[in-house]
């Protein structure tokens, strides 16, 4: 349940881009009534529209999914302020120059920004970050932790490099490709990583279960 909490904005994105990119008509006429006033110069072309409208929805998920957790009086990781900042800024450029470069450059910062945490955290301040979050689940020795933190460090440093790759060169001109490439592609990538490290670590969970 947690996997479909953190992709929640990432999904509802994608199904009002897709269904905004089937009803642009539509998609135009919700854009011109609730965001023409958020826009430079007031005026969307239809074909802009669907994006538009997905990036607000998704900001509004990231909100939302904020304010869930402080209602409930849970913890809100910091990754997740990080998003929410990200996607503010960016998709609030996205939406102000109705241009669409903007959130496409998106997940290449958020991913860069949790790249650059972990590095300077695990370097500079001596704190494995990757340690904290997954000690209560696993006990590795000292240097499996440091390999692991710098593991997931360059994984997402290969991910921000991979998402300018995406939607900039291979799907320059189709945004529906690298809408749907955000939601499905990325989320392999991390179920395939997740499992090989898995998998690199289970002798690990296999002697302490012993």
């Amino acid at each position: 349940m947690k996997f479909l909490f953190d992709l929640f904005p990432v999904i509802l994105f994608f199904i009002v881009y897709k269904l905004g990119e089937g009803h642009q008509g539509a998609a135009h006429d919700i854009v011109t009534q609730y965001l023409g006033g958020l826009v430079s110069g007031g005026v969307v072309a239809p074909a802009q529209a669907p994006i538009l409208l997905a990036t607000a929805v998704a900001i509004i998920a990231t909100v939302l999914q904020i304010g869930y957790l402080l209602v409930r009086g849970r913890k809100v990781d910091g990754m997740l302020w990080v998003s929410l900042a990200v996607i503010a800024v960016m998709g609030g450029a996205t939406i102000y120059f109705h241009d669409e470069n903007f959130i496409k450059w998106k997940p290449t910062i958020l991913y860069w920004v949790f790249a650059v945490i972990l590095f300077v955290s695990q370097v500079l301040f001596k704190t494995n970050l990757m340690r904290k979050l997954m000690e209560v689940q696993i006990k590795l020795p000292d240097p499996v932790w440091a390999r692991l933190g710098y593991a997931w460090t360059v994984f997402f440093a290969f991910l921000g490099l991979l998402n300018l790759l995406v939607a900039f060169v291979l799907f320059k001109d189709d945004t529906g490709a690298w809408v749907s490439f955000k939601l499905f592609g990325f989320t392999g990538l991390f179920f395939a990583f997740v499992v090989v490290q898995t998998l690199m670590l289970s002798k690990y969970i296999q002697e302490e279960g012993a």
